[in-house]
């Protein structure tokens, strides 16, 4: 079993809200079907003030959002409207193409909010990068929960630990919250082949490589690493098989080819059919990028 050690980068996108990027990093491409996985904040936002990510596009690949603190307000082309707070799915299948916003809702930003989630993009296989885009919301209360020796694990897609989330995904995967008390053990799930933990509070081992609050660890091969919590921890864990060959990413654009990507391109900069407008959020979008 290989395990490496990954250093995220941190980028403040303004007005006190920092991301922290792990994936895609140069030692793990992509881990399962992860190609991309962020924490937002925390972050504490003052009233009237908030978070607003205008109508953006995406192909190939699904999008989830978890939420530890907070709410945030989903809106896309297919007419989906729904508030997100902590302990909900909201999982985006952007197939041929999509385009969503994410913003405070209204009663948050005007008393102020506190924000503080990770948002990952799982790449779609090469039989469904296609399909037709969809969008699910699951309340907290549909995900299934797994008491183990000193901890609680809710498996937010896939499955693990005996159990299957009820989210619709497209490859073998899992993605995972695990709140552990000091002392507590967890084995990754032998079914999958590759096996990714994220460290949001706490400390940790994973195989054999320790972990402190911030820090991620991706592991293949061999016998499934186990996880030992070093302090009471909080700790996301995902994986899966590998992807069916490597995938292009380019601004918001997942793909296993690059004719893919410069057609979404061309698409989005020409405000295609493609690509169309946001129901209730119609009157702004982000420009195509010129890099």
């Amino acid at each position: 079993m290989t395990v490496d050690l990954i250093d995220g980068k941190q980028r403040d996108l303004g007005d006190g809200f920092v991301v922290r990027r792990m994936l895609p990093h140069l030692k793990a491409r992509h881990v399962g079907p992860f190609v991309f996985f962020d924490q937002m904040g925390p972050a504490a936002f003052g009233e009237d003030t908030g978070m607003d990510v205008r109508p953006h596009p995406h192909i190939g690949l699904a999008t989830v959002t978890w939420l530890f603190d907070g709410a945030i307000r989903h809106r896309d082309s297919l007419g989906s409207h729904v508030d997100i707070h902590p302990g909900d799915v909201n999982w985006m299948t952007a197939g041929r193409g999509i385009v969503h916003s994410e913003r405070t809702p209204p009663d948050e930003r005007h008393r102020g909010q506190n924000l503080h989630g990770i948002q990952v993009w799982v790449a779609l296989p090469k039989t469904h990068e296609t399909i037709a885009p969809e969008f699910h919301h699951h309340p907290a209360s549909k995900l299934p929960v797994v008491a183990v020796d000193g901890g609680r694990l809710v498996v937010i897609a896939g499955d693990a630990f005996g159990v299957t989330s009820p989210v619709r995904v497209f490859a073998p995967m899992f993605f995972v919250e695990a709140r552990l008390k000091q002392g507590a053990r967890l084995s990754m799930p032998a079914q999958h082949a590759e096996w990714g933990a994220y460290v949001v509070e706490g400390k940790a081992r994973f195989g054999n490589q320790p972990l402190n609050a911030l820090d991620m660890a991706v592991a293949h091969g061999g016998e499934p690493p186990v996880l030992e919590a070093l302090e009471d921890s909080l700790v996301m864990l995902f994986g899966g098989a590998p992807l069916d060959g490597e995938r292009h990413l380019w601004w918001n654009f997942v793909a296993s080819s690059k004719e893919l990507i410069e057609a979404a391109k061309a698409d989005w900069a020409a405000s295609a059919e493609r690509f169309p407008v946001v129901p209730g959020d119609e009157h702004e979008r982000i420009p195509l990028p010129a890099y």
